[in-house]
C-alpha cells in the first residue's frame, strides 16, 4: 500500500527472477517452466536459449576445427614418409609396427574431436568419451612398449644376458593388446551398466539451457583418465632412466619429452575441466585432446622425420653399427 493514497492503492513492482504476471493488479505472480524464461518486462514466458559448443555460434570451434585438420595433414604426411623409407634402419629403430599404430591411433583420435563439437545426443555423448579414450590409450600403451624395447635392447648387449630371450616383436605387441584391453573392458562396461547421455542443465545460468553431456559414471570416467595417466607416467619414469644411453636411434629422450607434455596437459586441463560447465568444458577437453596428441607427434616423430629428409647417413646400417 502507497503511504498517503487511499487504501485501495499499491505500487505494482516486478516480478521474481523466473516469474511473471500477466494480468493487472495480481497478487502473485506465475513461475515459468523450466525449459523457459520471462521477458524484459516479465509478463510472458520465453523459450530459453539452449547453449553448446556449436560451429553456427562458436569462432573457437572452427579453431578446433582447423588444428585438426592440419594436425591430421601432419600425421598423414609422417605415416607416407615413413612408409616409404620403412627399410632404413632409422624407421626400423624400436619398432616401426609400433610408430604406425601410435600414428594411426592418433589419427583416430582427432576424428573423435569432431564428437565434442555440435548438438550432443545420446550417442555422441556414448561415443566421445569412450573412443577417445580408447585410441590414447592405444597411443600411451604403445608408446610404453617402445620404452620398455629401448631399456631390453640396452639390457640384453651385456654377453650371456637372460634379457636377449625379450627381444624381438613379441613381447610390445603383447603389451600394447594387454594394456589396451583393460581400456576396453573398462569401456564396455561403462556402456553396459551406466552408460552416458544428453543432459539439460537449466539452472547454472539465468535465461539458458546448457547442452551437455552427463558421464553416467563418473568412476568409469575418472577410471578412464587415471588409467591413461597411469600408462603416461609409467613410460616417462622409464624413457627418464634411459634417455642418455650412448645410441644415435635411441627414442627415449624424444619418449621423454612427449609424456613430459602430454601430463603436464592434463594435469594443468583437469582442474579447469573441472571448475568449468558446458561448452567451456567441452573446449577445455578438445584443447587437452589436441595439445596432448600434437605434443606426441612433434616431440617424439618430427626429430626421427628430420633424421630421415637431413641426414642420409642415418638411412643405412653401416651408421647403425657405429
Amino acid at each position: 500500500m502507497l503511504e498517503g493514497y487511499f487504501i485501495c492503492c499499491y505500487d505494482c513492482v516486478l516480478c521474481s527472477e523466473g516469474e511473471i504476471s500477466n494480468t493487472s493488479d495480481a497478487e502473485n505472480c506465475q513461475k515459468c517452466f523450466d525449459t523457459e524464461w520471462p521477458n524484459e518486462t516479465r509478463d510472458k514466458c520465453v523459450p530459453k536459449v539452449v547453449d553448446f559448443l556449436s560451429y553456427e555460434t562458436d569462432v573457437v570451434a572452427y579453431v578446433f576445427l582447423f588444428f585438426s585438420v592440419l594436425s591430421s595433414i601432419v600425421i598423414v604426411l609422417i605415416i607416407g614418409i615413413f612408409i616409404f623409407f620403412r627399410n632404413t634402419p632409422v624407421v626400423r629403430a624400436n619398432n616401426r609396427n609400433l610408430s604406425f599404430i601410435i600414428l594411426i591411433s592418433l589419427k583416430l583420435n582427432l576424428v573423435c574431436i569432431f564428437l565434442f563439437i555440435g548438438k550432443p545426443v545420446d550417442i555422441t555423448c556414448m561415443l566421445r568419451h569412450i573412443s577417445f579414450g580408447i585410441f590414447f590409450t592405444v597411443v600411451l600403451s604403445s608408446v610404453l612398449a617402445k620404452t620398455i624395447t629401448v631399456c631390453i635392447a640396452f639390457k640384453a648387449t651385456t654377453p650371456g644376458s637372460s634379457w636377449r630371450k625379450w627381444i624381438g616383436v613379441k613381447l610390445p605387441n603383447s603389451l600394447v593388446v594387454i594394456l589396451s584391453s583393460v581400456q576396453v573392458l573398462n569401456g564396455v562396461l561403462w556402456l553396459t551398466f551406466s552408460p552416458p547421455f544428453q543432459e539439460m542443465d537449466t539452472d547454472t545460468y539465468p535465461g539458458k539451457i546448457i547442452l551437455q553431456c552427463n558421464e553416467g559414471s563418473n568412476l568409469a570416467f575418472y577410471l578412464m583418465l587415471g588409467y591413461m595417466g597411469f600408462l603416461a607416467a609409467v613410460s616417462l619414469i622409464l624413457a627418464f632412466m634411459v634417455r642418455t644411453l650412448p645410441d644415435i636411434y635411441n627414442e627415449a629422450k624424444y619418449i621423454t619429452f612427449s609424456m613430459l607434455v602430454f601430463c603436464s596437459v592434463w594435469i594443468c586441463a583437469t582442474p579447469a575441466y573441472l571448475s568449468s560447465k558446458g561448452k567451456s568444458t567441452v573446449s577445455v577437453e578438445v584443447f587437452a585432446i589436441l595439445a596432448s596428441g600434437d605434443g606426441i607427434v612433434f616431440c617424439m616423430f618430427l626429430p626421427k622425420l628430420w633424421n630421415i629428409l637431413t641426414k642420409p647417413e642415418l638411412k643405412t646400417r653401416p651408421s647403425l653399427q657405429k
